[in-house]
């Protein structure tokens, strides 16, 4: 057990660094070319990201640990919002943009409610993951054509200004470094949690929806709670609703038409909760426009309570 736990660790280390590089170096190159903060958050960031989740549920999807591949993407949905977005609250209250509420957290809804839907046989076909995919292509476009009509934007001061003397090539090696070190943080991850539930005797879903789900979710925190300091709320909360929609259309797309995944313990009331976050973080964000430091303990404090209705039902 403590070999498992150990790789786990490791795994979560090598994901961060990974993210970490990842997401800077496409965040960056992204900047160098102008394109506007929020696109940024709700794409490059967010693709960026949801990375280690993408590859940890496709090598849990292919060694046949469904219930790890499904309950990292809802677990990580779930800890986004409540976990992270509300710690990267209680450090700085994290303020929103009119788009965010108009467009990008409705469609992060509809992705969740598209999944409860497609889930209620049971099963993510590959009928079911191509309908997801499809809407992941119609998002980008929608974004894409979104950051055309605004014409660019200022992308001086924030998280991801340019470094002086870094050029293309340093944040295209940044990215292949990145991808290379998320690839083995997966391996060692996904291979330790399964060896982690067969030895303490707990289910692969609560090992996907708290453990593996919070360990590919921590460039997700990093960037947020590093945007959140510099004040750049719209990246933070961009970076968050985007990865979801990622994390939903792309991830289970991806991964449901390499392998039909099967729900297994993943029940309608983890889908529920996910579905749940997203709502409120909706009302939240139409009421106050920003989320506080209130609502960010409420949210973390939904999280604790989320993490002991499961540890309960193991």
């Amino acid at each position: 057990m403590l070999i498992d736990l150990l790789m786990i660790a490791a795994g979560i280390v090598v994901l961060f660094f990974g993210g970490e590089w990842l997401v800077r170096g496409s965040s960056l190159l992204a900047t160098r070319f102008g394109i506007p903060p929020i696109i940024i958050g709700v794409t490059i960031v967010a693709i960026g990201t949801s990375t280690p989740e993408l590859v940890v549920s496709v090598n849990a999807a292919l060694d046949g640990a469904n219930d790890i591949a499904l309950g990292n993407v809802v677990g990580s949905n779930i800890a986004n919002i409540l976990l992270i977005l509300g710690i990267s609250a209680i450090i700085r209250a994290v303020q929103s943009v009119s788009s965010m509420v108009r467009v990008h957290t409705p469609i992060m809804i509809g992705a969740a409610v598209l999944l409860a839907l497609t889930m209620m046989d049971g099963e993510l076909s590959r009928f079911d993951s191509t309908v997801l995919l499809a809407g992941m292509l119609a998002y980008i476009g929608y974004t894409i054509v979104e950051a055309r009509r605004d014409g660019g934007a200022d992308t001086g001061d924030d998280a991801y200004t340019l470094a002086e003397g870094k050029g293309v090539g340093y944040c295209v090696k940044l990215i292949v470094a990145g991808l290379g070190l998320l690839v083995l943080g997966a391996r060692l991850l996904v291979k330790g949690a399964v060896d982690l539930a067969i030895d303490a005797g707990v289910s692969e879903t609560f090992i996907g929806l708290t453990i593996v789900a919070v360990g590919t979710s921590l460039p997700e925190l990093t960037t947020s709670v590093i945007a959140a300091v510099k004040k750049a709320g719209d990246i933070a909360i961009g970076n968050i609703v985007g990865t979801n929609i990622f994390n939903v259309l792309f991830i289970l797309g991806s991964t449901g038409v390499i392998n039909p995944l099967v729900s297994g313990g993943v029940t309608s009331v983890d889908m529920g909760v996910m579905l749940a976050a997203a709502v409120l973080l909706l009302l939240v964000l139409v009421v106050w426009k920003q989320v506080g430091r209130f609502t960010g303990c409420l949210f973390l404090t939904g999280y604790v309570g989320y993490t002991m209705w499961l540890a309960s039902h193991i």
